[in-house]
């Protein structure tokens, strides 16, 4: 693992794997097939990039987004890496030679569309080429229970058996149910053993509901409060895109639009504008963003309900993929529903395939109506009924209860009442107009103005009524057969709230704020104008160079050196060489002019520590303290106002104390034994002669943190 590690660092600028990456790795390692599922933005390229660095041969990635190949490549060209991709945006000349150059493996990388495996050509030049492992990204779409299947994934499986040489096999997917991930596992014969899982959740992202609200002016509102932030914002129609960008072109906002109704040549040119910040927002329907790596996307904001919780969650997780917290609103609306449901009466699908998508959409629903966590709704869809389900994330509109608590038991009563006295035969639209006490024609026809219940709740809209009865609905306090026009049924909780052994209550939420920033926005804004000049010149993506995520390491730690530079996340040696130096001297200069700067940070934390008076905790329980919050030595350094080495010596003496330690943020297992046998080899009389018979990228601290864990670091240790 050790190799991939050094990969890791000096491609990519991370010390550590995320989570799941290191054990996707190991499987291919030892030659066995591998299913990765992880969120949008966990990292899944890298599952295939850090191997096909290291191994011989060419790695074919499989992906149906022809965005993501082009981003993809450029982001390895960017590294330094062989790389291409084949696929109908490139002529058949373009295409000759590529294969040409893949035969005689001189790509490390090559990136295909499931389709080039219906040509003889291409299947030929495969048996001519090492290759060092096979990818299937987007694996869901090889699912005939996905919600993109596609035909042509499908028939990848028996052509891999012509091409001979038995490669490694990787599957990866980011949106994939129980179901789906077993029909992966049959179809890629990868063992259920092999198959890793991170779960879904992504704890930078805030989920938003918003109902009832007017969406332009929400949308300007959100605007204001986010002013620079880039965001995509999601619609069901080109109507509605054409509407929404006209709004925003006219408010003097730098937007692009999207949609099938435009030209090939207006769609890239659109995205081209979008990836390289030359416009800050988007405004499209779903066909934008498959396969788009643009990792500053700060905020999604979906116009209208999507028709599914796989294409929901895989919209939204294009936010936020540098993991920078980031927000993710849907406006819904009741009619939004019915422009589903035209969509799936108007798509090709049978009878069963009709239903299964009425099913997901009424799930899409619920999610809208539900007042419990929503992070723990998408992760229970899911995960299908894990724990997860009585979770909460502590960050989404329903958890911040952001607004004023309503207690709805006793019209949550009315309305079960009324639904049984319907004999459970209608559906939300006609018990509402019978609560409102409507003179609708069919309600009189079916004598429903009989009702004791009619007109009981006069006093709302039916529009409001109709409202509670999907709340109820969503929080399983009703139920609702599928299909095209569901029909309201009592269950056992309904019959609680109707006796009052159960109470209901709902609240409103508020437009999600601009949180505090712990780094100088000035500085940050200077940075990304490098960052976007440079891409120019360059004719790359300006993401490719350096994250968000790294450019707030830069405008937060002011790094001053080369050795420094290579500390902030996201930095490797090889960016450093290409693109560091620049950066470095952008920071100096801002330096310069701002000699009395003070890291927010800091200065937030004295305020905090100065209003308290008095600490009567010992200082290393209060770096403790900060470590198990999240914060990294050198954020804790910089909140206390002290030197790292300080900060190492209370994480320490607090283990010494009693006080618990994840040591995997200092080292593993591995790096632990060869540490632990090279001390008993060697006897050191201190640490130095200690680092010194060992590998380079064993610091101090990592061999310290050995030693304090094992009780060996000793007082001939510590006076070195």
């Amino acid at each position: 693992m050790e190799k991939y590690l050094n990969i890791l660092q000096n491609y990519f600028g991370y010390s550590s794997f995320r989570p799941g990456q290191a054990e996707v790795i190991d499987t291919i390692d030892q030659g066995e097939n591998v299913l990765a599922v992880m969120p949008t933005g966990g990292g899944k390229s890298l599952c295939y990039q850090v191997p096909g660095l290291a191994m011989n041969g060419t790695a074919i990635i499989i992906s149906p987004l022809i965005s993501l190949m082009k981003d993809q490549v450029d982001g390895l060209h960017a590294l330094g890496a062989a790389a291409t991709y084949i696929n109908s945006s490139i002529s058949a000349g373009e295409q000759y030679q590529r294969l040409m150059a893949m035969q005689q493996n001189r790509y490390q990388f090559v990136y295909v569309a499931p389709e080039r495996f219906e040509s003889g050509a291409f299947i030929q030049a495969l048996q001519q080429t090492n290759i060092s492992l096979i990818a299937f990204d987007e694996a869901h779409c090889i699912s005939q229970w996905g919600h993109d299947f596609r035909p042509s994934y499908r028939s990848i499986v028996p052509i891999l058996q012509e091409i001979g040489g038995n490669p490694t096999v990787m599957g990866l997917t980011a949106t994939a149910t129980p179901e789906v991930i077993e029909d992966i596992q049959a179809l890629l014969h990868i063992a259920p053993a092999n198959t890793v899982h991170t779960g879904f959740e992504r704890k930078n992202l805030s989920f938003f509901i918003e109902k009832g609200v007017n969406k332009i002016d929400y949308i300007l509102s959100y605007l204001k409060k986010h002013q620079g932030e880039v965001g995509i914002i999601y619609a069901a129609t080109r109507k509605q895109v054409e509407h929404v960008y006209d709004v925003l072109k006219g408010k003097g906002y730098a937007v692009s639009k999207y949609h099938g109704g435009l030209s090939e040549q207006e769609r890239q040119a659109a995205q081209t504008a979008f990836i390289f910040d030359q416009t800050e927002l988007m405004v499209a329907t779903t066909a934008f963003g498959m396969g788009i790596d643009k990792s500053n996307v700060r905020f999604i904001i979906h116009y209208a309900i999507p028709m599914n919780m796989e294409s929901y969650y895989q919209e939204a997780g294009r936010a936020g993929r540098d993991g920078e917290p980031s927000n993710c609103v849907l406006l819904f609306s009741p009619q939004d529903i019915h422009t589903q449901k035209f969509l799936i009466e108007k798509s090709d699908l049978d009878e069963e395939g009709t239903q299964r998508e009425y099913q997901k959409l009424n799930k899409m629903v619920n999610y809208c109506r539900t007042q419990n966590c929503l992070y723990s709704y998408i992760l229970n869809y899911f995960e299908m009924g894990s724990a997860a389900s009585s979770v909460s994330c502590g960050r989404c509109s329903n958890c911040l209860k952001q607004g004023e608590l309503e207690d709805i038991t006793e019209e949550a009563q009315m309305i079960l009442s009324c639904v049984k006295r319907m004999r459970e035969r209608f559906g939300a639209s006609m018990t509402a107009k019978v609560l409102k006490g409507s003179k609708d024609k069919k309600l009189i026809q079916f004598g429903l103005s009989k009702l004791s219940t009619y007109g009981i709740l006069s006093k709302y809209t039916e529009k409001e009524i109709t409202e509670r009865i999907h709340f109820l609905i969503a929080e399983e306090c009703l139920s609702a057969e599928e299909g095209q026009f569901p029909v309201l049924k009592l269950n056992q909780k309904s019959m609680d709230i109707l006796t009052g052994k159960e109470n209901v209550t709902m609240f409103i939420q508020d437009v999600p704020a601009v949180s505090e920033t712990d780094y100088s926005d000035d500085l940050f804004e200077s940075l990304r104008q490098l960052r976007r000049s440079m891409s120019q010149e360059l004719d790359l993506p300006p993401y490719v160079l350096f994250s968000d995520m790294t450019l707030k390491e830069m405008a937060r730690y002011l790094p001053e050196d080369k050795d420094e530079f290579l500390r902030l996340k996201g930095v490797g040696q090889k960016k450093y060489d290409l693109y560091g130096e620049a950066f470095l001297e952008a920071v100096a200069e801002w330096k310069e002019k701002n000699p009395d700067y003070k890291a927010p940070t800091a200065i937030h934390y004295q305020k905090a520590a100065k209003a308290k008076d008095a600490d009567d905790r010992p200082s290393y329980q209060i770096s403790y303290e900060l470590l198990q919050k999240g914060k990294t030595i050198r954020e804790i350094a910089s909140i206390r106002d002290l030197k790292e080495l300080t900060i190492e010596s209370h994480i320490f003496q607090a283990f010494q104390k009693g006080y618990t330690l994840n040591w995997n943020l200092f080292f593993n297992t591995e790096e632990e034994g060869k540490i632990l046998s090279k001390h008993e080899e060697i006897d050191p009389t201190g640490l130095k002669e200690l680092k010194e018979a060992l590998p380079e990228d064993y610091t101090y601290r990592k061999i310290k943190a050995v030693l304090v864990k094992n009780d060996k670091f000793m007082a001939k240790e510590k006076s070195s």
